[in-house]
């Protein structure tokens, strides 16, 4: 894919920006023993260059030289065709595209991280990347938008149950959300998936940062329905006494 697009009327003024330059950069820096390492983290199987995540952010940032001319709607629609390679480095500067574009959010682009969520995620990091950046920052701003998200908890699909938890993680550290973390929290408990459950107990554990009390009141009352996994996650970063209480 490449772009050519227009800026600012004036007839002469192109930005060009090439997916195959993209690619071309991470072939470049692919190192095979690296790439079947990360293998072991993923049981649902990844398909990537082998790229190490600094060099992939640093190819990213160089590539934004160009991208950040481009308007929001062509550097979303540059986002999605790197989604749909379905490469790992290729979501990570999808994601951290859209990520830098923070600023410039606006309620109606919920529609598209959605879409993306649906589509295109299909491990955990994929996941963490989108949920812990853009569409984290997007909630943050408008948190009306986690009524949208509760139906999420529902999904037949694994990696939108975790998002319906792990897109909270932003938001609660700058709203009160706190009762749409618990009512989150409540509707995964049960959840038979490791991955869900991991990221329901991350979410207590960034929440825990903000109302620390309530988070271990809250452990207090259900660590005898919570699996361990979740609990362990969710009393991390809790004072030593306190953990002793949660896992007694």
């Amino acid at each position: 894919m490449v772009l050519w697009v227009k800026r600012n009327n004036h007839r002469h003024h192109f930005v060009k920006v090439s997916i195959k330059s993209i690619h071309s950069e991470l072939n470049r820096n692919a190192e095979f023993a690296y790439k079947k390492s990360q293998q072991q983290f993923f049981k649902e199987g990844i398909e990537l260059y082998g790229v190490r995540i600094p060099v992939v952010r640093k190819i990213a940032a160089a590539q934004w030289r160009e991208v950040r001319k481009l308007d929001k709607k062509n550097i979303f629609a540059l986002c999605e065709e790197l989604l749909k390679t379905n490469m790992q480095e290729d979501s990570v500067i999808a994601y951290g595209f859209a990520h830098r574009m923070r600023k410039k959010l606006e309620l109606k682009d919920f529609a598209v991280f959605e879409r993306w969520v649906k589509s295109y995620v299909n491990n955990w990091a994929k996941c963490d990347d989108v949920c812990t950046g853009a569409l984290g920052e997007l909630i943050a701003m408008y948190p009306q938008l986690i009524q949208k998200t509760v139906a999420w908890q529902k999904s037949k699909n694994r990696w939108v149950r975790r998002a319906s938890a792990v897109a909270l993680i932003v938001p609660v550290k700058r709203a009160n959300i706190l009762p749409d973390v618990f009512a989150a929290t409540d509707a995964l408990m049960a959840d038979e998936d490791d991955l869900v459950r991991k990221g329901y107990g991350w979410l207590l554990k960034e929440a825990n940062n903000v109302y620390p009390k309530e988070i271990f009141a809250y452990v207090m009352k259900y660590k005898a329905n919570m699996p361990r996994v979740a609990l362990r996650y969710a009393i991390e970063k809790m004072p030593k006494d306190w953990k002793k209480q949660a896992m007694a």
